[in-house]
């Protein structure tokens, strides 16, 4: 356990980035599985002065009822929603104990460390060898982890008994959602451009599940099968080469 037998911590709200490495605050400062974040005061790597210039006081004194150092956090989730910083990262609530200094929204704390994690779904990668090595990141810190859903969290991850199937089923749900939503957006449909390589661009007047009707220029219309029609990510445009192309006058060639 991290946080001492003998001490009741206050829980508050905060947010953090979510890289590659693991948790940080927003001004880049690591959080460290097993270890408390311990409030410090004085220029960072950075160069701005935390706190104000003239204080001058011991470690045991963060943070200093005189000063702005410390670990700091919201009172409740609301708060954080109302000040913008819910949408800045994951957020989630945290320990609070030591030296506790109380302001009207908040605190600012001596220790601090995780105790629940609130993902949104998008902040989790989609590639599966990705997630284990992400999620490796936040599971080691001890806390549980919630997807955040519509206007609810589901759990995801418990310190106890590991994957929750609840969180893993909505997890898949929205992929599936999201492949369906983009296989939307890629097929093809009329009035979508079609670059003829070479020739020009076409536009779509017709299709079906075979092939596609365009006009190139005013008067020549193409069919070409679907299959033959590639979108180009690069460009973000549908291609095709032109001898796939037929029609009155067919586009090949010499």
């Amino acid at each position: 356990m991290i946080i001492p037998d003998y001490i009741s911590p206050i829980v508050g709200y905060r947010v953090w980035r979510w890289k590659a490495t693991g948790l940080q605050s927003l001004n880049g400062v690591p959080w460290l599985p097993g270890r408390p974040l311990v409030a410090g005061c004085g220029p960072p790597a950075g160069g701005t002065i935390v706190g104000r210039a003239d204080a001058v006081h011991g470690a045991d004194e963060l943070p200093h009822s005189d000063c702005t150092c410390g670990v700091y956090a919201a009172k409740n989730l609301e708060h954080l929603r109302q000040i913008g910083y819910a949408q800045r990262g994951i957020h989630g609530e945290v320990y609070l104990w030591g030296t506790v200094v109380e302001h009207k929204l908040g605190w600012r704390a001596q220790f601090a460390y995780p105790k629940n994690l609130f993902l949104p779904p998008d902040a989790i990668p989609f590639k599966l060898s990705e997630i284990d090595a992400r999620l490796k990141t936040l599971i080691a810190f001890g806390a549980d982890i919630f997807i955040l859903g519509d206007h609810v969290s589901i759990r995801f991850w418990t310190n106890d008994s590991g994957f929750d199937a609840a969180g893993v089923d909505y997890l898949l749900k929205t992929r599936q959602e999201y492949y369906i939503h983009r296989q939307r957006e890629r097929t093809l449909k009329k009035g979508d451009r079609v670059a003829v390589l070479g020739q020009g661009i076409a536009v779509v007047e017709h299709t079906d599940d075979q092939e596609a009707l365009v006009v190139l220029g005013k008067k020549l219309a193409l069919r070409i099968a679907l299959k033959d029609i590639v979108l180009n990510q690069q460009y973000m445009r549908w291609e095709c080469e032109a001898n796939n192309a037929r029609g009155n006058n067919a586009l090949r060639k010499p």
